[in-house]
């Protein structure tokens, strides 16, 4: 089962953008979203947010030349894991080793289910290690 309580932050100019990535989490079972529209808003609700955000999606267009995105993750801990998308070109990673782990390079328009599950593999280990077969098999063999 999904870790209801994760925090997660999606950046998108495009509203159908900010949209499909919302249902596709949705469709995970993760619910607790914030979509923002601009660069602006999102450093104003990171800065200020009373807890850490889990995972911050965001589309590399949206910050080109307003915002550092590898910087940014570095720079606030108010954000666990990040996941930048429409990546046209090498992004310098000058981050460190440690928080690299947590930063993810989607180089297509617009992330899909697939990759979006492959994601929360690594944000949300507890849900996938759960999720094993044999973890399901012995949960359905108890219920019967």
């Amino acid at each position: 089962m999904p870790n209801k309580a994760l925090r997660i932050m999606i950046a998108d100019t495009q509203h159908a953008h900010r949209m499909r990535l919302e249902f596709l989490f949705n469709q995970q079972g993760y619910f607790r979203i914030v979509p923002v529209s601009d660069v602006q808003e999102l450093m104003t609700l990171v800065a200020y947010a009373s807890e850490p955000f889990d995972l911050l999606v965001v589309d590399a267009c949206m910050a080109e030349g307003a915002l550092e995105l590898p910087d940014f993750f570095l720079e606030h801990p108010q954000v666990r894991h990040g996941m930048i998308y429409n990546v046209r070109q090498a992004i310098p990673m000058s981050v460190p080793g440690a928080r690299r782990d947590s930063l993810h390079l989607h180089p297509g328009p617009l992330p899909d289910l697939a990759s979006l599950a492959d994601l929360m593999a690594r944000v949300d280990p507890q849900e996938h290690t759960l999720a094993a077969p044999w973890d399901r098999a012995l949960r359905q063999g108890l219920k019967g």
